[in-house]
């Protein structure tokens, strides 16, 4: 009986930014722990890729956002099993993200939500190769980016969750 209600994101400062069609793309990484998030383990993958590489850490979030803005795919974590406000506000700001997911969360999600969300699963081992079809084509990159801010726009958007929410309370 119990109520999952996601976490909201105002999307107002989040304005879309495709991927690039750089054929070398930006990754971008923003560990707030890089043991806990596998940092080595997404660096080890892009210096098998061609790519560029940006760790943002230790800057204002401004900044940090700033950057999210210029990446062309974007690598969450490798090690919880569900994604956090940084792929969020990468989704909305209309990027691919990769990360590791517990196939049973995103099968409850596909179901409690009526959307599957558009992440690419990866883990530590399969990070290149999840990575790789996403360097390879701008076009991809481009349609899991426009999947994934369609995703935060259904279920993440902080007014769609405050009714959601008001709901539930009103249900009570």
């Amino acid at each position: 009986e119990a109520h999952v209600i996601p976490p909201g994101l105002d999307l107002r400062p989040f304005t879309p930014v495709p991927p690039s069609d750089n054929p070398r793309p930006l990754v971008v990484h923003a560990p707030s722990n890089r043991e806990k998030k596998g940092t080595r383990y997404v660096i080890e993958a892009c210096e098998q890729l061609d790519v560029d590489l940006d760790v943002v850490e230790g800057v204002p979030h401004e900044e940090a956002r700033d950057r999210y803005r210029r990446a062309d795919i974007v690598v969450d974590q490798l090690h919880a099993g569900w994604h956090g406000v940084f792929a969020l506000e990468s989704m909305a700001l209309g990027k691919p993200v990769v990360t590791y997911l517990k196939p049973d969360v995103v099968e409850r999600s596909a179901e409690g939500y009526g959307i599957r969300i558009p992440i690419v699963p990866a883990t530590k081992e399969t990070l290149a190769g999840a990575l790789r079809p996403l360097v390879e084509s701008a076009a991809l990159r481009r349609e899991v980016g426009a999947a994934s801010r369609a995703y935060v726009e259904r279920v993440h958007d902080i007014d769609r969750v405050a009714d959601r929410l008001l709901d539930v309370y009103r249900s009570l």
